[in-house]
């Protein structure tokens, strides 16, 4: 089953649009965790456990990793979520921006190494640097539009030809370059009104919303914005989630965050 078909039965099965961020850090880890080997692992599983029926998917940040030379308990963590809660996608968030072979390798590493169900990428660099990744034709592929910080409007409401420029990449990434049907966007939850214009452009094309919660986006907002009759959205919650609980108890608490969350944005869902 490819990634939108995953994402599809996740919607419709669980009735979710939640996406869990997984974005581990040990200096907020509680402290029968620290000084552990492996306690990124222990701490993401245990999330995931804890929260997997609650989710439409689960989304681990590459860096929080890396930057812990933990890439190999992000490999045994997708490994896990694959065997243990097969209907659950899983997204790489990486972000990867570049052209040519190191594009490919990128690919590689995202889909061969790691085996992610999807991975996000930076589309400026043109359609030549997303290509590696589109040739994998049973994989999601995630472009940055409309991003959630201040910041990105710095270049993602520049005028190109009469459209802003998240504008031509929602259209370019919905048409042209989705002649497989695998590709979806990111757009920040803080832009209810460019999620809604975002919409309007893609159809029913999936959206990655982060920016909830931590970052102040409206949930009622973003729902009313973006959602579809099938769903349409991946709502992500990292921190608020991760790091709800602070004792033994934490995945617990995490659950019930996460349960917390999942109904509000389907309060709305009508």
């Amino acid at each position: 089953m490819n990634f939108i078909a995953q994402l599809n039965a996740a919607w419709h099965d669980r009735n979710s649009l939640l996406c869990v961020g997984l974005d581990p850090d040990p200096a907020r880890f509680p402290s029968q965790l620290k000084g552990k080997p492996e306690a990124i692992f222990e701490f993401c599983r245990s999330i995931v456990d804890a929260t997997a029926d609650l989710v439409c998917c689960f989304k681990p940040q590459i860096a929080y990793f890396a930057a812990h030379r933990a890439e190999d308990q992000l490999e045994a963590l997708i490994h896990h979520i694959h065997t243990q809660h097969p209907a659950t996608p899983v997204i790489l968030d990486a972000k990867r921006g570049d052209i040519g072979s190191t594009a490919e390798q990128y690919a590689v590493e995202a889909f061969e190494r790691f085996k992610a169900d999807a991975v996000t990428v930076n589309p400026y660099m043109g359609r030549d640097s997303v290509a590696p990744y589109l040739a994998y034709p049973e994989k999601g592929v995630i472009l940055l539009c409309r991003t959630s910080n201040p910041g990105g409007s710095d270049l993602q409401l520049l005028d190109v030809g009469g459209e802003r420029l998240y504008e031509r990449v929602a259209r370019l990434v919905s048409t042209v370059w989705n002649h497989n049907g695998q590709c979806a966007l990111v757009v920040g939850a803080t832009f209810p009104e460019e999620l809604a214009r975002v919409r309007d452009l893609t159809h029913d094309m999936p959206l990655l919303v982060p920016g909830i919660g931590a970052q102040g986006g409206d949930i009622e907002a973003t729902v009313r914005a973006g959602c579809t009759a099938s769903g349409g959205l991946m709502i992500n919650s990292s921190r608020a989630i991760l790091y709800a609980g602070t004792g033994e108890e934490y995945a617990e608490t995490a659950r019930n965050i996460a349960q917390n969350t999942r109904d509000a944005i389907n309060r709305y869902r009508a």
